[in-house]
């Protein structure tokens, strides 16, 4: 069995469709600036919760 003209359309313009918004997607993902990490590195806090000098 084959597709009738109106199931090739339909398969057509939903394939398209899925391309185009992975290629965009993709394309916006893999144009981003550049971000510098030390801008996400922080210590942790120092904050003393005192359950760690007597753990029984």
């Amino acid at each position: 069995m084959t597709l009738t003209p109106a199931g090739w359309a339909i398969m057509i313009v939903s394939m398209t469709t899925v391309l185009a918004l992975v290629g965009f997607s993709l394309y916006k993902v893999l144009t981003l600036p550049p971000v510098d990490v030390e801008e996400h590195l922080k210590a942790p806090p120092d904050i003393d919760t005192g359950d760690t000098e007597n753990a029984d």
